[in-house]
């Protein structure tokens, strides 16, 4: 089963094609000068930038491109402002959804996400509305083969993690969103980033198979690619290979 969140499809599409491409650096930049502008341009002392910039090496993002945002950011070129807002969403078959976005035209966003949602048989919701099926949780992402569990369990434990889940290929770090830069401090020298995420709570998070799965996942697909939405996080899970073929 698969819960995608913002990069987690970076790495499994590098192959993609330059339009997609294209997309995943837009999303990437914006987060960038929205970092740089909140925390300054030095990454070492803005930790949201320096996840943004993990994100984009992961994308192969030119350096350029990434050098370009960060002084939009700062204000050494000109930019464009962006808007941080949270839409909380229903989709098909009783789905919940959050969508963190980065918009300069909120109206022109909030109706284009409106109408993709109303396509579906969704709605957007009121804030609460949802977001009561959901965890915010900072979020540690390790790749097994980085360190043995025993290791992780300690060194978690020391830097003051809440929870350490298996997902698959990966560890999952859970921490509280406040702590999230103090326990990414303890795994430093893995050079493993961290972001902040919705987690759909497990009594909140059905799983659904068949026809009732890809209409999910082809709703999640679409309101990812609106180059508007930063993060999109649902409570359902889904199987693996209909979110490869249909989803983000």
């Amino acid at each position: 089963m698969s819960g995608h969140n913002k990069w987690s499809t970076i790495k499994r599409k590098k192959g993609a094609l330059d339009a997609k491409r294209g997309k995943i650096f837009t999303k990437i930049a914006r987060e960038i000068m929205v970092a740089a502008k909140e925390g300054g341009g030095d990454p070492d002392g803005n930790p949201r930038l320096r996840a943004a910039l993990v994100a984009a090496k992961a994308a192969n993002m030119p350096k350029e491109n990434q050098e370009r945002a960060i002084r939009k950011g700062t204000g050494e070129l000109e930019g464009v402002n962006f808007e941080e807002v949270i839409y909380e969403a229903r989709g098909p078959q009783n789905s919940s959804f959050i969508l963190e976005v980065l918009t300069d035209n909120r109206n022109r966003t909030v109706a284009e996400i409106r109408h993709l949602f109303s396509k579906a048989g969704g709605e957007l919701v009121a804030n609460g509305a949802v977001s009561w099926q959901f965890d915010h949780k900072g979020v540690i992402e390790i790749e097994k083969e980085l360190i043995d569990e025993n290791a992780l369990m300690e060194r978690a434990l020391e830097a003051g993690a809440e929870d350490i889940q298996d997902w698959g290929e990966s560890w999952a770090v859970l921490t509280d969103p406040s702590e999230l830069q103090a326990v990414l401090d303890g795994f430093e020298e893995l050079e493993v980033s961290g972001e902040r995420r919705f987690l759909p709570k497990p009594e909140s998070s059905p799983e659904l198979e068949g026809d009732a799965a890809i209409s999910v996942a082809k709703l999640w697909a679409k309101v990812d690619e609106h180059d508007d939405v930063q993060s999109v996080f649902c409570n359902v899970q889904l199987p693996d290979d209909i979110m490869d073929e249909h989803g983000p």
